[in-house]
């Protein structure tokens, strides 16, 4: 699959949307539009094959299920794995195991735009301070409103474009050159990161309130072959009569 100019400038404005704190004509902001599920099923729609940016956005989400940011750092960008690796991984035509293992040190090079975003912006709130100073409240409306779009613009669709368009055949034939054992290495490795970000989001929530609940839908998804949906389902009615059940306030 070949992406072209105008996928590739979409691609890049997924990825602005996603890392922006309030997307221009959403209200749903980064907290959602980061998630590579979220963004590996627009990327789909622009590459064409919304399931399958679907499917590699699911199982690039799954290293990021405990991804918190604390105080404004940002030890990793989901947002960039999964948009970028969705989009280079279709144009490869890879594997959802592979699209992980390529996801990831995608993420840790997003926190690169992140610390840049962040760095400029302080000169925009001295530029605020100084029309303030001024008393020139429309000055102020500007500068807050459109010089910090535009600049996280800049950063964030330019290099999604260029990496988006003239990356991906280059992605295409690294992973040529890859057949077998050293690809299958890729997948092994690709499957194993989930593995470890299903382990950290369970250490963050395991209890003995809530283990019964996990072993529950594990027999359900796997002893009884339930497919993902009827599970999420069941655990959905599950949540719901436990919260009626034992935290519904007192009525009079």
């Amino acid at each position: 699959m070949e992406i072209n100019v105008f996928q590739a400038l979409l691609i890049g404005l997924i990825y602005y949307l996603s890392v922006n704190g309030t997307p221009w004509l959403t209200v749903l902001g980064s907290t959602v539009l980061a998630r590579p599920l979220i963004c590996g099923t627009l990327v789909g729609l622009v590459l064409g094959d919304v399931v399958q940016g679907c499917m590699i956005g699911a199982a690039i989400s799954l290293p990021y299920l405990a991804y918190i940011s604390a105080g404004g750092t940002v030890p990793m960008d989901p947002g960039l794995a999964g948009t970028l690796g969705t989009a280079l991984a279709m144009a490869a035509n890879a594997s959802p195991e592979v699209a992980v293992s390529m996801a990831v040190p995608i993420g840790l090079l997003g926190t690169v735009i992140w610390i840049a975003h962040m760095t400029v912006d302080i000169s925009f709130l001295h530029m605020i301070d100084k029309a303030a100073d001024e008393v020139d409240s429309k000055k102020i409306d500007r500068i807050q409103m459109f010089i910090p779009q535009l600049f996280l613009m800049l950063i964030s669709v330019i290099p999604v474009f260029i990496v988006a368009y003239f990356g991906s055949g280059v992605v295409k034939n690294v992973l040529d050159a890859l057949e077998g054992k050293p690809l299958h290495v890729l997948e092994v490795i690709g499957g194993v990161l989930p593995a470890l970000g299903v382990a950290m989001i369970l250490k963050s929530i395991m209890s003995k309130d809530t283990a019964a609940f996990y072993f529950l839908g594990f027999v359900l998804a796997v002893y009884l072959e339930l497919p993902i949906i009827a599970v999420s389902i069941l655990a959905f009615i599950t949540a719901f009569v436990y919260t009626q059940l034992f935290f519904k306030p007192n009525q009079a």
